[in-house]
């Protein structure tokens, strides 16, 4: 790993749901590795909604990570070209430069599903996330 601080980006329209969801996994993880200190986390939205999605709220609960006080926020292109790498949840329209690795998901949208599905999208996300960490940290935890 470089000396570089890392710097993920997680991203959809609304940033309810799916992008929230990760970017919550990706805090677990950072804390579990023991990198605070050199992974930077953004999560953000093209055209942010009012609130988390409940059903959001109500799944990641059930694992002990609470959404309830999120926001939805905007960012924008220039932050995201700021990341080393940027995963979007395959509704993403954005324009990043090309030194920026992009991660196109493709992930179901969670809003207005039921509990049960709104649990596979979670817990895919937690997989995938898991796997970022992996591929752009060698791996290491601690």
């Amino acid at each position: 790993m470089t000396d570089t601080p890392l710097k993920f980006g997680f991203v959809c329209v609304q940033n309810a749901g799916r992008s929230q969801m990760s970017a919550a996994f990706a805090e677990r993880e950072r804390t579990r590795r023991g990198l605070e200190d050199t992974v930077e986390i953004l999560t953000g939205g093209t055209d942010p909604a009012d609130e988390v999605h409940p059903g959001v709220v109500d799944a990641m609960d059930e694992l002990g990570i609470d959404l309830s006080d999120r926001v939805p926020q905007a960012i924008s292109d220039d932050e995201l070209n700021e990341c080393t790498v940027v995963a979007t949840m395959g509704c993403s329209t954005l324009e990043l430069d090309a030194d920026v690795a992009v991660r196109d998901w493709a992930l179901e949208d969670p809003h207005r599903r039921p509990i049960e599905q709104v649990r596979e999208i979670r817990d895919e996300i937690e997989k995938r996330v898991a796997d970022l960490f992996d591929e752009f940290t060698d791996g290491s935890t601690n």
